[in-house]
């Protein structure tokens, strides 16, 4: 495998979770008898352009099919960073009713329908029919096709060139990472601005975060990644932001290499904070593994005692990141005997690779169990502030990553 932005070969794989299923692919009850799709999961590094990757194995038209379970409306969270953000973006701009605002990955229009509402042009590119279609009927008018430059052309010589191009948790999904921000720059005007949003390499590294390794991230991205990636096109990042969402994201501001605006000084200094934390040391990759062994390893134990003790667990959030890690650890329904989720697009359906039912939400008060394990643990702090309730049975919330422990008390 040669790296998917300078080309080199690729001869460093630092991590191998095995063999895992999309982690998207939910089944329904008739396929549970049927053979399941697995593919191998590694990462590899580039020490040329040190861009982290998974290996070449899964096609994205196999990940992402019409019925993409991801809906992000789902998440008040995650809605009001959006309309946080469109709020600030607007101002920082000047958006207006001359404006024209282009979102790639729309989803279900969870954050272009804060620009819907200023009267302020949109398009959505979202290639998932049924997030789509929840887009549309927002009013947001959507083009349902992957983000290239062949795309970005056609859309220019439509005269829909961008003011403003937004990706939030895009970027690392794409398969060829040059024609994507090739299409960015043929797509935006002279003086636009393009805002991306990604989880950060640094904070994955710092805390542990393998359960964000999936098929559908095709690469993990340093800042430093980023930054050669956008010039290699003739685009310059002249801003970055720090974000706590997904475990710690960053936020880049680009433009063309000719536009006036100078980088700022936050741009050097995560330069450089990356570099002091050895993204560039290739020892700091080679001992990643066993810290993920370790995660895996205590959860098991975690839920083989909560077992021999008689307490009854579920899981909470039918997230990518929690297939990831039930997988790796070969969890099944006898540690684990359900998930709930507030998705409807996923409850009544099964986990791939590990089989574990999704019910409704409701189904926590009806069971009542001793504990709880949240597998988006990014968005811990919102479960337990809408489940509380199962504390009044002396229940408890935990995570597992970046180690086992009980919301509220340190690592157990």
């Amino acid at each position: 495998m040669k790296c998917r932005h300078c080309g080199a070969q690729l001869d460093c794989a630092f991590v191998d979770l095995g063999f895992a299923p999309p982690s998207n692919a939910y089944l329904v009850r008739e396929d549970l008898a049927a053979p399941e799709v697995y593919f191998p999961l590694k990462l590899q590094l580039c020490t040329e352009c040190w861009l982290v990757q998974t290996e070449d194995y899964a096609r994205a038209d196999e990940l992402f099919k019409s019925d993409y379970a991801y809906f992000s409306s789902i998440s008040k969270f995650w809605l009001d960073h959006a309309a946080r953000y469109v709020e600030k973006i607007t101002e920082l701009l000047g958006l207006n009713s001359g404006s024209y605002v282009v979102e790639i990955a729309s989803n279900d229009g969870y954050l272009l329908r804060n620009f819907v509402a200023r009267k302020i042009p949109c398009l959505g590119i979202e290639p998932a029919s049924d997030t789509a279609d929840a887009s549309e009927k927002l009013g947001i008018p959507v083009i349902r096709e992957f983000f290239g430059a062949p795309l970005a052309k056609r859309l220019k010589d439509e005269g829909k060139e961008a003011d403003l191009i937004i990706g939030n948790n895009v970027l690392a999904h794409v398969p060829d990472i040059n024609d994507f921000v090739a299409g960015l720059k043929t797509l935006l005007k002279p003086h636009g601005t393009i805002t991306f949003e990604f989880p950060h390499l640094l904070r994955f590294m710092e805390q542990v975060q393998f359960d964000t390794i999936y098929h559908e991230h095709y690469s993990y991205i340093s800042f430093s990644a980023a930054v050669r990636i956008f010039k290699a096109t003739g685009l310059k990042i002249h801003d970055v932001e720090e974000l706590p969402t997904h475990g710690g994201s960053i936020r880049i501001y680009a433009s063309h290499e000719s536009d006036p605006r100078s980088p700022t000084s936050t741009v050097s200094t995560l330069l450089e904070l990356e570099k002091k934390a050895g993204l560039f040391d290739l020892k700091v990759y080679m001992e990643f593994q066993k810290k993920i062994d370790d995660i895996k390893n205590n959860l098991l134990s975690f839920l083989i005692e909560e077992k021999r003790k008689e307490r009854k667990v579920a899981a909470y959030g039918a997230a990518a990141k929690g297939n990831t890690i039930l997988n790796y650890g070969g969890v099944k329904p006898d540690l684990l005997p359900y998930v709930c989720d507030a998705g409807p697009s996923k409850q009544g359906k099964y986990l791939p690779g590990s089989h574990i039912p999704i019910l409704h939400p409701d189904e926590l008060r009806k069971r009542k169990p001793d504990t709880v394990l949240i597998l988006p643990w990014n968005i811990a702090d919102e479960v337990v502030e809408q489940h509380g309730y199962i504390r009044e049975w002396g229940g408890e919330f935990y995570v597992a990553v970046p180690s086992v422990r009980k919301i509220g008390e340190s690592a157990v």
